[in-house]
């Protein structure tokens, strides 16, 4: 009998060790997980102590945590799964899925009134499948803020590291970017670190070292799998409510469609003493507008639409932002391993900078108006090789700058109207001023210089960029000389959305919705500013 069990064991040790080395995610055994189904097979009616709606960022480690501590849990998420096509997913193919625009793609586009293209998740796992893979801690600011306890929030992010948090390896071109921050002056040298801190920095990523992605959907792992149900293509149409003469109205269910059109209501279990709650996860840009098709908003605006309104709430989809993204395409000519944000330099004037290269940036191009042209051929051939570039981006802190958030209609998949006023607050603009003058000196950086064409200036970058930039602006004459106007026409998104249903205006400190019960917001529309340098690993503690 000893025999037989030290076999099967020193089997089962070459298959976790081949797997390992092969690069074999294990996560995908979540689909064989009998609690994620699609929502096709959802009864027309179901009680739950929880519903959550948006397997997100923040839904799932919410989930997860409820249904360890012996809660009946459902998860609504509108999108598939992220273990359907995990080649999909990989490391190399961030841009290609990002911008896939096909009707069942997993990144959802939009263009805001800024005329500036967007993206938001429509998966389980939310944002942690499309995103850059970049993990770090939010700052203290925003834990004191939000008033989250921080040894609560350090075990919290521990949680979640321990599962899809991983130290990244040494990229050639990340390496360069950071000697050319620290040259530069972006100091200290904070080594490998979590933390928020000023100066230069490798932190985490969620990318493994064969660059496979791992996500929130993977934090499911953590759940009691006989108490929580999660439902993929459940797109949710509105929360009920129930009313009576002088009490607040009370979030009582949830109606939901499957993909085939079936519909279905899911309501909170009336014997779990109060404990029963329904929570919008469905991110900055879904929670406010699920709430809105609820009949939670400005009234006068949900009439016109003939949405019945359950509590006047002027401030839901206010105070709506977006961190600007600005910086230059750097040409090299020689073949370097492409490589996502894992060095990241924070200045004393609240600028953030982050690098990637080896991507096809065509597919972010914008179709802006008369543009600038080059007059110099030979840069234009330089510029014209698709993966032999790199992006080198600044952002800013906050920001200051603030917009809105509107429905156009009552169709659920439909995206609502949203502005973000990118540098309306002249703080803003000069932060990016700024931070592009630093932008310009790494690229001038002896660090930079090998991985630079000789014959290339920094103004021929500066016109490149112009030429290509990704948004649907106009570009003006001076666009090329003048810093605040290349700000202006150049400005991407970081998709670092929040805002919406803030706290102190749409939920309170224990982000549960005011003048409402058994409702609560968890998620990046909660919000004042972007927290850390990437907000996924704060917005998954939360959830935590």
């Amino acid at each position: 009998m000893g025999l037989k069990y030290s076999w099967r064991f020193l089997a089962l040790v070459f298959i976790v060790v081949f797997a390992n080395f092969h690069g074999l995610n294990y996560a995908e055994k979540a689909p064989k997980y009998s609690f994620i189904q699609e929502a096709t097979s959802a009864p027309e009616v179901s009680f739950y102590d929880y519903i959550v709606i948006g397997g997100g960022t923040a839904g799932c480690p919410l989930a997860a945590t409820l249904s360890a501590r012996d809660a009946k849990v459902l998860v609504l998420e509108r999108g598939g799964s992220p273990y359907t096509n995990t080649t999909k997913i990989r490391m190399e193919n961030f841009i290609s899925t990002l911008t896939d625009d096909s009707p069942n793609s997993i990144s959802q586009s939009f263009i805001s009134e800024d005329r500036v293209p967007g993206n938001r998740a429509r998966v389980l796992g939310g944002g942690t499948v499309i995103n850059v893979g970049f993990y770090s801690r939010a700052e203290t600011l925003f834990l004191k803020e939000a008033g989250i306890d921080e040894a609560l929030a350090n075990e919290s992010y521990e949680w979640v590291e321990k599962k899809i948090v991983y130290k990244p390896g040494a990229f050639q071109w990340q390496t360069a970017v950071r000697n050319g921050l620290l040259e530069v002056g972006v100091l200290p040298d904070n080594g490998f670190t979590y933390a928020h801190l000023n100066g230069t920095k490798t932190s985490g990523t969620i990318f493994d070292k064969n660059g496979n992605r791992h996500t929130a959907a993977d934090l499911l792992e953590y759940a009691n799998p006989t108490m929580i149900k999660v439902y993929l293509h459940a797109v949710v149409h509105k929360i009920t409510f129930t009313t009576k003469d002088g009490q607040r109205p009370k979030a009582d269910g949830v109606i939901f469609y499957d993909a085939n059109g079936g519909r279905h209501i899911a309501y909170l279990k009336h014997e779990s003493n109060n404990r029963s709650e329904i929570i919008l996860s469905a991110g900055a840009i879904g929670s406010p507008q699920l709430l809105m098709l609820s009949g939670i908003g400005p009234a006068a605006r949900l009439r016109s639409l003939g949405i019945k309104v359950v509590l006047d709430q002027p401030m839901v989809g206010r105070e709506m932002a977006d961190q600007p993204l600005n910086g230059l395409i750097i040409p090299y000519p020689t073949h370097i391993p492409l490589s996502l944000a894992t060095v990241v330099g924070i200045n004393k004037t609240s600028n953030y900078f982050e690098s990637f290269n080896g991507f096809d940036l065509s597919a972010l191009s914008g179709a802006g108006g008369a543009q600038p042209q080059s007059s110099n051929p030979s840069q234009e051939a330089m510029a014209n090789s698709t993966r032999n570039q790199a992006s080198l981006a600044q952002t800013i802190f906050g920001p200051i700058s603030k917009g809105y958030l509107e429905l156009q209609n009552t169709n659920a998949s439909d995206n609502p109207k949203l502005r973000f006023n990118y540098f309306q607050a002249a703080v803003d603009l000069r932060r990016c001023v700024s931070g592009m003058q630093t932008v310009i000196n790494v690229v001038n950086s002896d660090s930079l210089s090998r991985f630079r064409f000789r014959n290339m200036t920094t103004q021929d970058l500066i016109n490149m960029t112009v030429n290509r930039a990704a948004n649907l602006r106009p570009r003006s004459p001076n666009a090329t000389t003048s810093l605040e106007q290349y700000c202006i026409d150049t400005v991407m998104t970081f998709w670092h959305y929040h805002g919406g249903c803030q706290i102190g205006k749409v939920v309170d400190r224990d982000y549960k919705v005011l003048g409402l019960d058994q409702l609560r917001v968890i998620d990046a529309s909660t919000f004042s500013f972007s927290p850390g340098t990437n907000p996924q690993a704060a917005i998954m503690m939360l959830g935590r």
